[in-house]
């Protein structure tokens, strides 16, 4: 999902800053989605300003990674790691292909056996995996760590976590709205961390 061009130790390149910017807005757009999934799960409490809320602040980190595409404009647009890319790409393809048939296939598993709630977290613990080939391609630690929060959160919620409970006399999905809008903030602030990296890099380019 989210594709961080790993940076030249020699020469920062437009195609770096970029790359990292990609990571922010897939982060930025994943992380909503996982939002929508939480406030599903709270079956109508306080919906729409919630969702008013998380589209709020998923639209400023995806327009965040907009400008620093933006401002990566006037750098040098050299890739001296071509090949080298060509072959993180097709990997990161690889991985993205895989992530999404396992999550149709447990969409289907799921909805065949009649427990269609086991769904998001098991998504999510797919979502989780997927982050550590993305580290090793890559180079980005970081995304070790967005991995295991994704699986710890899917894991402790099904083995620990009742399905439904109430707050007062409103029912909710306690599943979905712990794996959702905890996906939701593990993505956002792993948004933030290579929003932070991007804007360092850009800064170290200019003084190249």
């Amino acid at each position: 999902m989210e594709r961080e061009i790993r940076v030249s130790e020699s020469v920062i390149s437009r195609a770096d800053i970029r790359g990292t910017a990609s990571g922010v807005m897939f982060m930025a757009f994943f992380g909503t989605v996982w939002a929508d999934v939480g406030i599903g799960g709270l079956q109508g409490l306080g919906s729409i300003w919630l969702l008013i809320l998380a589209i709020f602040i998923g639209a400023t980190l995806f327009f965040s990674g907009i400008a620093l595409i933006r401002s990566s404009r006037n750098l040098d647009s050299t890739n001296t790691h071509g090949s080298k890319n060509a072959n993180v790409n097709k990997w990161f393809n690889i991985v993205f292909a895989t992530e999404f048939l396992l999550i149709i296939i447990a969409a289907i598993i799921c909805n065949t056996v009649g427990h269609f709630d086991w769904f998001f977290p098991i998504m999510a613990i797919i979502v989780g995996v997927h982050f550590f080939p993305l580290a090793y391609l890559f180079q980005v630690k970081a995304y070790y760590v967005t991995g295991t929060l994704l699986c710890l959160l899917a894991i402790v919620t099904l083995l620990f976590v009742p399905l439904k409970s109430s707050l007062g006399q409103h029912q909710i999905n306690t599943w979905w709205t712990l794996v959702g809008l905890g996906s939701m903030l593990i993505l956002w602030i792993t948004s933030l961390v290579i929003l932070s990296v991007g804007r360092r890099l850009l800064r170290m380019a200019r003084d190249q």
